[in-house]
């Protein structure tokens, strides 16, 4: 598949479903984006449609899979490659109890060699590339030998993507959010297994939240996939293409990405979709600007959100524009 992994937004539960990704792609034509993670139960006895249908504008887009079941997995991968997934990726980094007693997320670096089977049944599947993402280490296992024993073992199942949180996942005694904050940040590690391995393609992941930081991480390993940071000031992608893509085509302008969303709501709303479902991932569009704050408390206003109005984007856009608020990158402060 011809894409480019150079820089990526992360699968984030409850934050990269496909109005997410629509939203992101008006901002930013390049950045791979990937699925909310979702279980091979969910879709083998599930509603495969609504966990997997995604508008085309989201291209090039990853499924992100949780599972354990080679079998399982095999099956999910036709089903995604059906759906046009570019890519599909296996979960080994998510530390939640809920997914440890699915048996499958970080608690499966211990277990490599079923790793191993899981890539191999989806590669044997579908022609698509698979790439697993997973932890420098689980619990108080902090040895670089442990991860790259893992590396090393499931990259024989032909899988050359590895993308890697640069934290030991805390397995008991730690929320999901926790382990995104309180396990030390060891990018020396991730970049040591790029180093020891040029054959593949090493991306990092943990704690990246400025341009500084994605370029001098470029210059180590072969690309830097982004969470909250993305989540939070979404603006941010607006410099991707052109910055790490290469691509000379003008960003766009937040009224643009505004207008293509009011469009896409539309769209949404008479298919039946809440308007709050799409609004609520555009809150950081303005952040750092003056007018940050109004635009936030205007798209959550709980009166117009029931009017179920896709208009009312515009309406907010206007309100902010008002002469009273010119200047709006004035500052990219935390507003």
């Amino acid at each position: 598949m011809n894409f480019d992994r150079s820089l990526s937004v992360a699968p984030m539960m409850d934050v990269t479903d496909r109005h997410c990704r629509f939203f992101l792609r008006q901002i930013t034509r390049r950045t791979l984006l990937y699925t909310e993670m979702i279980t091979t139960g969910a879709l083998i006895h599930g509603d495969v449609d609504r966990h997997l249908r995604f508008d085309l504008s989201e291209h090039p887009v990853a499924l992100q899979l949780g599972g354990s079941e080679p079998d399982d997995l095999a099956r999910c991968a036709r089903i995604a490659e059906r759906y046009g997934y570019d890519e599909i990726n296996l979960n080994i980094g998510c530390p939640s109890e809920r997914v440890q007693r699915g048996a499958f997320g970080a608690c499966l670096m211990t277990e490599p060699p079923l790793v191993a089977s899981c890539v191999k049944a989806m590669r044997d599947a579908t022609p698509l590339p698979v790439s697993v993402k997973h932890r420098i280490g689980i619990d108080r296992i902090e040895d670089y030998d442990f991860m790259r024993r893992f590396v090393e073992i499931v990259a024989r199942a032909d899988c050359r993507t590895f993308i890697v949180h640069a934290r030991n996942a805390i397995l008991k005694g730690l929320s999901p959010k926790q382990n995104r904050e309180i396990p030390p940040l060891r990018y020396d590690l991730v970049q040591r297994l790029k180093d020891e391995h040029p054959q593949l393609q090493i991306i990092i992941n943990g704690g990246i939240r400025s341009w500084a930081e994605i370029d001098a991480q470029l210059a180590c390993v072969d690309g830097v996939m982004i969470g909250r940071a993305a989540d939070n000031d979404p603006w941010m992608l607006a410099e991707a293409d052109q910055r790490v893509f290469g691509d000379a085509t003008p960003a766009p302008t937040r009224a643009a990405v505004i207008g293509a969303m009011v469009r896409y709501a539309e769209a949404e709303v008479t298919a039946g979709t809440p308007l709050r479902h799409i609004v609520r991932h555009m809150h950081g569009l303005y952040r750092g600007c003056r007018v940050a704050r109004r635009w936030r408390q205007m798209l959550a206003d709980p009166e117009a959100l029931r009017t179920n109005d896709a208009g009312m984007l515009m309406r907010v856009l206007e309100a902010i524009e008002h002469p009273e608020f010119v200047g709006l990158d004035a500052d990219r402060a935390t507003a």
